[in-house]
């Protein structure tokens, strides 16, 4: 059986970790590449690296930070934001990525999913879909959680993976931020679709959020953020008490 990750999420906005509620009211959390060697030093399975605020301003993710940034940590590093083509893809991972996520430009260039996959494998490909419930459904939004589409959930969580991506990160915005718990039901729902990881994001607030989404979401890996940058919850502990809790964990 595969170990579950823990995975650090630094959102980035103006050179800036920030956090926030809901996907608004962002405060500072600290400089992104202090705080990922403090992650990778502290047991960190990998680290996420989202430029929250590329899309919306059609600018391209810092490249110079994600350079800083694979320098200092030994474990594996995801970056999204921004990134719209295999060139995009190719210039962060040769300069110390370990994978992408695409969000938005997965959605209006599904393609772009399978180009990238035949190009750069499976593993490097993390496709993240942000989704809230909208009368009872579960419906996809883009552009930092600002603009809905008519996409389901589950229906393009399929269609994702059968295209070619290696893992999905599945933010429930209704979740994000409330400190209240993964979004399990739709965790688990989601692992039954598909076969690829599931990585759990939005709404982890203590240990207990962590053990419930993987025994009652099945998730493959949970993220989170604010509880990690705020010392809410120290990386060492949360694995230990999951390993109590019968769930295979590097520690």
């Amino acid at each position: 059986m595969l170990a579950k990750r823990i995975i650090p999420c630094l959102d980035i906005k103006n050179g800036r970790t920030v956090k926030g509620v809901n996907f608004v009211d962002l405060r500072d959390a600290g400089d992104p590449v202090e705080l990922a060697e403090i992650y990778s030093r502290e047991g960190a399975d990998e680290l996420v690296f989202l430029d929250i605020s590329a899309t919306e301003e059609r600018r391209k993710t810092l490249v110079n930070m994600v350079r800083s940034v694979a320098e200092k940590i030994n474990i594996p590093f995801t970056v999204g934001g921004g990134i719209s083509s295999v060139e995009d893809v190719d210039i962060l991972l040769n300069n110390g990525a370990d994978k992408v996520s695409i969000n938005s430009s997965a959605v209006k260039n599904p393609q772009l999913i399978n180009d990238l996959a035949q190009k750069f494998g499976s593993q490097c490909v993390v496709v993240a879909i942000d989704a809230k419930q909208i009368d009872g459904q579960w419906i996809v939004h883009l552009v930092g959680g600002k603009v809905p589409t008519e996409l389901n959930l589950f229906d393009w969580a399929v269609e994702v993976a059968e295209r070619g991506a290696g893992e999905i990160l599945f933010t429930s915005m209704d979740n994000d931020g409330t400190k209240n718990g993964f979004a399990n039901e739709a965790l688990a729902k989601l692992s039954e679709l598909v076969n690829i990881p599931i990585i759990a994001s939005g709404g982890a607030g203590n240990i207990k959020h962590f053990v419930d989404s993987f025994q009652v979401g099945k998730a493959d890996a949970a993220l989170a953020a604010s509880v990690f940058h705020f010392k809410e919850i120290e990386i060492k502990a949360l694995k230990q008490e999951l390993r109590n809790n019968g769930i295979e964990i590097r520690l």
